[in-house]
């Protein structure tokens, strides 16, 4: 059995691959992303069980990509997990309105991994 791709996002070294490790360590092939632009190409055509995404651009914020994967009929159904700084409230909404499953915070992604990842691939 194949086991499922997780695309992850992260221009911050800390704590994107950290997050690329424990995704790996849970099971998921994982494909770590450095260039946002590059993300919906790579969505539609790899397919993936989940995207991952660093919220923060060192250009802005990431929810314009969400909001272009949730318009696309090829990707709308692709669960997004953002993590940031909870304190960053409003890339936290931007994130939600655009589409995001799910926003975590920073600094308990890691630990709080399973469970979140859980929460977000459940079905609706």
């Amino acid at each position: 059995m194949t086991r499922p791709l997780a695309i992850v996002f992260y221009e911050r070294l800390l704590p994107g691959s950290q997050v690329v490790n424990r995704l790996a360590d849970m099971g998921y092939r994982v494909q770590a992303m450095h260039v946002a632009a590059e993300v919906p190409h790579v969505v539609e055509s790899c397919a993936p069980m989940v995207l991952v995404a660093d919220l923060v651009l060192r250009s802005g914020d990431f929810s314009p990509i969400i909001a272009r994967l949730k318009a696309a009929d090829s990707t709308k159904h692709v669960p997004i997990l953002g993590y940031c700084d909870p304190k960053n409230a409003k890339v936290v909404e931007a994130a939600i309105a655009s589409g995001a499953k799910l926003v975590a915070g920073e600094a308990g992604i890691l630990e709080q991994l399973p469970q979140l990842m859980e929460h977000v691939l459940a079905l609706d």
